[in-house]
């Protein structure tokens, strides 16, 4: 039985939101196709054509074999983009070659060496006060951010706005990253190799910041920075100690990401503890 077609412009904004929220953002042809049309039957290759003598056969033409190209005019073979150990090391010396924010920047934007690049519209580097005494870092841009180049400007980021007014900070007191600077496609979680290889840019980062203290949003966040493998509900709440390659020791609140909060309503007494606790380190640090 085929799929009945969407019948209302209701129905079919349904959908589009459905496939938006599914990471299906992108045409993959210029010429639409209805997928819920009805089509004819196509015959099976080397089926008997209808109304043709199976006795009586035309002698088949022999076809020219298509023309192939020489070895040497051949393009050579390129590498895939996925991140190894010398493309690490590289990203190594390009952070820490950085002096200013703006120079972090520029050698993100040109760095290469990461496949999330290939299919992400916008580096998404930074939002807020880079003098900010407080830094929040997330996982990785969504669809939102990916579009508008800037950290939480979606729903999550509706949610965070609210959080940070409720302990009387706003965008222009804090400063926002994330760990992955490229969206995934189709917001999928970045891999262990995706994440080290980002590793050392979101590093000097909160090196060149050098807030005072930094709030993990997620569990992947805090699991990267942390060097840890414990899940977000249980580092939540207790405050840990950022080192970095410096080895300056930087108070660390692990919390509850807006995305998982939008899901998990009842957790958002929880969050709010979490950013209660770093208001009041916040008033005893300065």
């Amino acid at each position: 039985m085929s799929a009945a077609a969407p019948d209302s412009n209701a129905d079919i904004h349904a959908l589009l939101a459905f496939y938006a929220e599914a990471g299906v953002d992108e045409a993959l042809d210029d010429v639409p196709a209805n997928r819920f049309e009805e089509r004819a039957p196509q015959p099976r290759p080397g089926a008997q054509p209808a109304g043709e003598d199976p006795g009586h056969r035309p002698q088949a033409q022999k076809q020219a074999p298509p023309p192939t190209t020489p070895p040497a005019a051949r393009p050579p073979a390129q590498p895939a983009a996925v991140p190894d150990g010398q493309q690490i090391a590289f990203a190594r010396e390009l952070a820490a070659s950085a002096s200013t924010l703006d120079e972090l920047r520029e050698r993100m934007a040109g760095f290469d060496g990461c496949n999330l690049k290939l299919t992400a519209k916008n580096l998404v580097f930074a939002d807020g006060n880079p003098e900010a005494s407080i830094m929040f870092v997330g996982e990785a841009p969504g669809r939102d951010e990916d579009i508008e180049g800037k950290p939480f400007v979606g729903r999550s980021g509706q949610l965070l706005d609210r959080m940070l007014k409720a302990i009387d900070l706003d965008r222009s007191k804090v400063y926002i990253a994330n760990v992955i600077p490229w969206r995934p496609p189709g917001n999928r979680a970045p891999t262990p190799q995706e994440t080290e290889i980002c590793r050392p840019f979101i590093e000097r980062q909160i090196e060149l910041v050098g807030p005072k203290i930094l709030v993990h949003l997620g569990g992947a966040s805090a699991k990267t920075l942390l060097n840890t493998t414990e899940g977000i509900l249980r580092l939540r709440g207790n405050w840990r100690v950022y080192s970095g390659p410096s080895g300056i020791g930087i108070p660390a609140m692990p919390t509850l990401h807006p995305a998982y909060l939008l899901r998990t309503p009842a957790h958002k007494r929880l969050a709010w503890r979490d950013f209660l606790e770093a208001k009041m380190k916040l008033r005893s640090l300065s």
